[in-house]
């Protein structure tokens, strides 16, 4: 995996409007990892391809992370700051393609979903229904005793163990925050979405620098590439110079 330039991020960026978030994500690692088939990177679980993403975020825009968020509570923003090793896991072991899971009887094989199964969720019209055909999708095979059953023949308690031990074995998929108010105090857990937050990130990013190329374009008669070739320091030298 590498660092990409601007031109590359611009182009990422680009071709990102209109995609699902899966999608976004994917064209990120692809461009990154040009040793890697789009195969490959699809198939990575949830956790490794989030890893990738914070490794490609902290190349990009540096290892602090900002966020605003709203307090439950009193219902005040705040801004919190964290860096990226506070929020990278290190799994215990390495992922293996099959999971087993033995409880009340019931025999499950099961494997980490990958973003293939996040797109086939792409529709679902509730959270339920979501997990239900994530875990139809991941549910190798079930049996109790000697009966093959399938996943709506699962209690609640198995799918809630299946779903447990997933984020036992791909930690990075599922990153916690815990905030604290500063004005009341509360304290709250809220779902890291490294994807999302990263996409965000580059839209702000694209649409600053897509000014400086305008600026600068209208300044010298500079063409796009040449612009962007230059580093984001010398190019506010020359935003600087002409605001004077």
């Amino acid at each position: 995996m590498r660092a990409l330039s601007a031109a590359e991020l611009l182009s990422v960026w680009e071709r990102g409007f209109g995609l699902p978030p899966h999608e976004r994500a994917l064209s990120l690692l692809a461009m990154a990892c040009p040793e890697s088939s789009a195969g490959e990177l699809s198939s990575l679980t949830i956790g490794e391809r989030d890893g990738r993403l914070l490794t490609l975020r902290e190349w990009t825009f540096g290892k602090e992370l900002s966020a605003l968020m709203t307090c439950p509570a009193c219902e005040n923003s705040l801004e919190v700051s964290f860096y990226v090793s506070d929020i990278t896991v290190t799994p215990e072991a390495q992922a293996a393609d099959t999971h087993s899971l033995y409880l009340n009887d019931y025999d499950v094989l099961f494997r980490l979903p990958n973003s293939t199964d996040l797109a086939a969720l792409h529709g679902s019209v509730s959270v339920a229904e979501g997990e239900r055909v994530l875990l139809a999708r991941c549910l190798l095979s079930a049996r109790k005793g000697d009966a093959e059953v399938g996943v709506s023949e699962l209690p609640v308690e198995v799918l809630d163990a299946i779903a447990a031990e997933m984020d036992t074995l791909d930690p990075q998929a599922n990153v916690q925050l815990e905030p604290e108010c500063v004005h009341c105090g509360h304290r709250w857990k809220t779902t890291f979405d490294i994807e999302s937050f990263f996409w965000s990130e580059i839209q702000a990013w694209a649409a600053r620098t897509l000014r400086e190329v305008h600026s600068l374009a209208q300044a010298y008669g500079w063409r796009e590439a040449e612009i962007l070739a230059l580093s984001p320091q010398r190019r506010r030298f020359y935003l600087e110079m002409l605001a004077t």
